[in-house]
């Protein structure tokens, strides 16, 4: 067993860590379509200007996405978190093993196309249709279609699950129309290949922390069953759903089958094999579920092909969901958790269902469970099943609450919570509705602000990502881009802004040190604080040495 080493002669703190979920930082001045500047927020602001604060980095290579370019997302952001070191993350993992061929030289994989071919059965794939990199990548599938080809695949139906969320809100036909162009290519050449089915992914299947069942429910009618609205292809069904409806964003587009002479072209049979190409796990495991699972209950499958399924990664690696799956993901080990429990140091997280997976199983370095269940508590505050932007507040003030609770029972030295309201509500495109969040927010800090204070707990304020500052889509010059009615086009996937990292301590002991000599240590190099960090200020205020892989505390000890 690994252990940490006691620093000696240091004050040993309490400590609440705070995450802003969605909450990104842009400096003043840049105010159109940024709702964290917007917002009322007499308590962030005050805190932010009058403690120590740095922004620090949430996204690219700080999480270990492929570039700089590449947002970051709750799940990775989470993971580096917990983990205080830099893995390569899904996305990337994927293009390395795309690019290396180990995908296609897998055992899996073999089985699928042997599968097909062996049975003259069809090959689909199911997933998000777009390059946002934080779900899943259209280039993934058009390599896949392309090896499947080659190695004798003829039949290929394909369920797209369209975006609008981590791109802009209107652009699958951006996406559809030079897709249909490579598909033309490969009928040309003999396949029998076409686009089966799709709906908006709030729509249809990418559910998660089983928070909607009937989101699942709705994509397998919808793409094994062949049920729902028919038409000729997936153009006609976007078209027809933007004319009746022009408010419509891509992400809550009904659901649709494509049909041929009155039937459904791509139901899911027996003996057929299907990939689901997401390599994000937190939206693919419902529907992996009901793909693999015999005694399922979420709702009634009607008919239950017996397909070959993979998914793109293992969604859950303790649940072993779904059981088999193309590529492996990162295998985080010596969490900071894990660290602590080894130390008897207990430990609370709290979060609505939203993000409970994220201060838990992400945070655990994709772990489900407890380390040790006698000194870790996790909470969950139910959410609710409805649009964000309908109740902004969310469930901030119920788990503001529950947490309140928890610092005056004193039975922990770490508490963390994660507060979805930045992030789902700014995923809507709703900007006056964002605004209301992060003003509840501001509330609910206020109030934790003046608990760690009576308490003598050291408050760590920080975010996994941005969102909600940046609502507006936004040209070169910083300009909002209008719509062809003149309307602001709103921005609903993450930044690529920094996030800000806050310390606030009421006996003013401590600051942070942004050195850059510092930041190269661990296991990646980095040039900028990032969230990597964090961990190592955690294990820092508790009394303990920081492992020396982890990226190194920023902390400065002032007496």
């Amino acid at each position: 067993m690994i252990q940490l080493k006691s620093k000696e002669n240091v004050t040993k703190n309490k400590v609440l860590l705070v995450v802003l979920d969605g909450v990104g930082s842009i400096d003043r001045g840049k105010e159109q379509g940024n709702a964290v500047n917007a917002a009322k927020l007499p308590v962030l602001n005050s805190l932010w200007k009058g403690e120590p604060t740095i922004q620090i980095l949430a996204h690219g290579k700080a999480v270990g996405m492929p570039s700089d370019e590449d947002m970051g997302n709750s799940e990775v952001g989470h993971n580096v978190l917990g983990c205080g070191r830099i893995y390569d993350q899904g996305a990337k993992l994927v293009a390395n093993s795309i690019d290396d061929r180990s995908l296609f030289e897998g055992e899996i994989w073999k089985k699928l196309i042997s599968n097909s071919i062996l049975n003259n059965s069809t090959l689909h794939f199911l997933g998000l249709f777009s390059d946002g990199n934080v779900h899943a990548h259209i280039d993934h599938l058009k390599k896949m279609i392309e090896i499947a080809g080659s190695e004798g695949i003829r039949k290929i139906r394909i369920h797209i699950l369209l975006d609008g969320r981590d791109v802009p809100e209107k652009s699958a036909l951006e996406y559809l129309e030079p897709f249909e162009s490579f598909l033309d290519n490969l009928k040309n050449n003999g396949m029998d290949i076409a686009i089966a089915s799709g709906g908006g992914r709030m729509t249809i299947t990418m559910d998660r922390y089983e928070a909607d069942w009937s989101m699942v429910e709705r994509g397998w009618k919808t793409h094994v069953l062949g049920e729902g609205k028919k038409f000729p292809s997936a153009k006609s069904a976007i078209e027809s759903f933007r004319k009746e409806d022009p408010q419509v964003i891509d992400q809550y587009l009904p659901a649709f089958v494509i049909e041929k002479s009155g039937k459904p072209i791509g139901t899911i049979e027996d003996k057929d094999s299907v990939i689901f190409f997401n390599f994000r796990g937190d939206r693919a495991i419902e529907i992996s579920r009901a793909f693999t699972e015999e005694d399922f209950q979420y709702f009634d499958r009607i008919r239950f092909p017996k397909t070959e399924f993979a998914g793109m990664m293992q969604y859950d690696g303790d649940l072993l969901v779904p059981p088999q799956y193309l590529v492996t993901p990162p295998a985080i080990q010596r969490t900071m958790s894990e660290y602590l429990v080894n130390h008897k140091i207990p430990q609370y997280a709290i979060s609505e269902t939203q993000k409970f997976g994220h201060v838990t199983y992400f945070w655990n370095g994709n772990k489900s469970g407890y380390f040790d269940k006698e000194l870790e508590t996790y909470v969950e505050i139910k959410s609710d099943v409805i649009p964000f932007d309908q109740k902004p507040e969310m469930k901030a003030k119920e788990i503001t609450d529950e947490l309140i609770q928890a610092i005056n029972e004193d039975k922990h030295d770490f508490y963390r919570v994660n507060y979805a309201n930045g992030d789902m509500v700014g995923h809507t495109g709703n900007m006056p509705a964002t605004i209301k969040a992060m003003e509840v927010l501001d509330e609910c800090i206020g109030r934790l602000k003046d608990k760690c204070a009576e308490k003598g707990i050291v408050l760590l304020i920080t975010a996994d990502h941005g969102n909600a500052d940046e609502m507006y889509q936004l040209d070169n010059n910083g300009s909002p881009v209008l719509d062809s009615k003149g309307n602001v086009s709103p921005k609903t996937s993450h930044t690529l802004n920094p996030v800000n990292f806050c310390l606030v301590d009421s006996k003013k002991r401590y600051g942070l040190d942004v050195n850059l000599n510092l930041i190269g240590k661990g296991s990646e190099k980095a040039e900028q604080p990032g969230l990597a960090n964090i961990a190592g200020i955690v294990l820092d205020l508790l009394g303990f040495e920081p492992p020396e892989d982890y990226h190194p505390s920023l902390l400065i000890r002032k007496s």
